[in-house]
């Protein structure tokens, strides 16, 4: 079986994200903790908290050096974390008197923590690009499919009529607000650690607010006071992840149930095959997307069992964020890209739309009760007489007007391309809720 769907040779085709994968690669890792350390040393020689000379030693050295992840595992097998066997690298790199200065006030959390960050600032970029374009391509496929009828369904059921264009702007709705949330996500999250060995800067008091407010200038961070067992960042992106891939999955299960065989009103995606049954379009990608939503519901939880560290740091909570963090931010990755192709794709059946409202006339049943109502006739009588009009053998219309108490035109009543109107101006609302920009 495979250690990881995101790492498998196998699988990873399908599950994994390849520029989200480099981002989160343990080279990438020692990167961005190589950034955090050489921008304090830019930050607290500006401040004249360690010399100036070390400060440009260390900033220029540091600019270009690349240190093997493989270089730091029994560092870590020691400490439990990779910072101490970072920094002691780096220093080799280092002249004495420069080396001295280098991690000056930091601890292992605030490099690992904002390098976390740093790495998450970048990923919401990648995120934040798929996402518009896939709610572009939604909104320009919800227009297309604008006067496109078919049956509604609640609790699985034939219920009304709506539009697939609505549907489709549904399916854009928790997207949308996904998108909208972004800017405060990003100031949410994206928060520079900077506490010292348990949280007050202690080692450089009275400098550590000053250094840290700096560092995050530097970074292109929020400044923050130290978040070192305050870990809201960590669940409100997780949070974040969820609202996107859950989203997505909702799209992907109705375009699986919408592609079934016995349905056959919309498909979209390529269509996977099977091993015996060549008839068969298996709906792979929106199945796909649906297992990596069920992933991130997994790590959310396990991000959740990370959020309640003991005293000032916790090495039992902790590396649980860098174990699920990374799913999640994968798993939205790929159901992204997979949900683009899907949107893409998407095409629409008219035939068997058209087939479904024919074969289910009392689908506009809601509207019946609510012209007798119009008309003069009780609520509790016209939900009676529609009742009845459905049970009747006679086509759906003609009962209604062989038993309604009043004279109408009830082919034009229950014409179902009333909801066409109503279908639009929600889609255009939902839509509407759109800050661009």
């Amino acid at each position: 079986m495979p250690l990881s769907l995101f790492s498998s040779q196998i699988h990873s085709s399908l599950f994994a994200d390849g520029d989200l994968t480099k981002l989160l690669a343990d080279g990438s890792d020692v990167a961005h903790m190589i950034a955090f350390e050489r921008a304090l040393a830019i930050v607290q020689g500006r401040l004249e908290i360690i010399p100036a000379q070390a400060a440009r030693k260390i900033s220029e050295k540091l600019a270009d050096v690349h240190i093997e992840p493989a270089n730091l595992a029994a560092g870590t097998r020691s400490a439990g974390v990779p910072v101490p066997a970072l920094v002691a690298e780096l220093r080799k790199q280092l002249s004495a008197d420069a080396g001295a200065w280098l991690h000056w006030g930091a601890t292992s959390q605030d490099v690992i923590d904002t390098a976390l960050v740093l790495q998450a600032k970048v990923a919401l970029e990648i995120l934040g690009a798929r996402l518009e374009k896939l709610v572009d391509t939604l909104e320009r496929q919800s227009e297309r499919h604008a006067d496109q009828l078919m049956a509604g369904r609640t609790r699985s059921q034939v219920s009304t009529p709506i539009t697939l264009g609505y549907r489709i702007a549904q399916w854009a709705h928790p997207l949308i607000d996904a998108e909208n949330a972004l800017p405060a996500l990003r100031s949410a999250v994206l928060r520079v650690q900077f506490g010292g060995a348990s949280g007050i800067n202690s080692a450089i008091a009275p400098d550590g607010t000053a250094v840290s407010a700096a560092l995050a200038l530097e970074l292109g961070l929020e400044d923050s006071p130290s978040w070192h067992v305050n870990r809201t960042p960590i669940l409100t992106l997780a949070g974040w992840l969820q609202q996107v891939t859950s989203a997505l999955a909702k799209m992907a299960g109705d375009l699986a149930l919408s592609g079934r065989t016995d349905i056959a009103e919309v498909s979209s995606g390529t269509g996977g095959g099977s091993s015996t049954m060549p008839q068969k379009a298996n709906p792979v990608q929106a199945e796909t997307i649906q297992v990596l939503n069920s992933i991130a519901i997994s790590a959310q939880a396990g991000l959740a069992a990370a959020a309640s560290p003991l005293e000032e740091r916790d090495g039992t909570a902790w590396p649980l964020e860098w174990h699920f963090l990374p799913q999640m931010l994968l798993a939205a990755g790929a159901a992204l890209v997979h949900a683009e192709e899907l949107a893409t794709s998407l095409q629409a059946h008219e035939a068997n739309l058209a087939a479904t409202l024919v074969s289910n006339p009392e689908i506009m049943a809601e509207t019946a009760s609510f012209v007798l109502a119009r008309n003069g006739v009780s609520r509790a009588e016209a939900k009676d007489l529609v009742a009845a009009a459905a049970k009747d053998p006679a086509p759906f219309a003609e009962a209604l007007a062989r038993i309604s108490p009043v004279s109408l035109d009830w082919q034009k009543e229950l014409d179902p391309q009333q909801v066409v109107a109503p279908a639009r101006d929600m889609s255009a609302r939902i839509f509407q809720t759109r800050r661009r920009g």
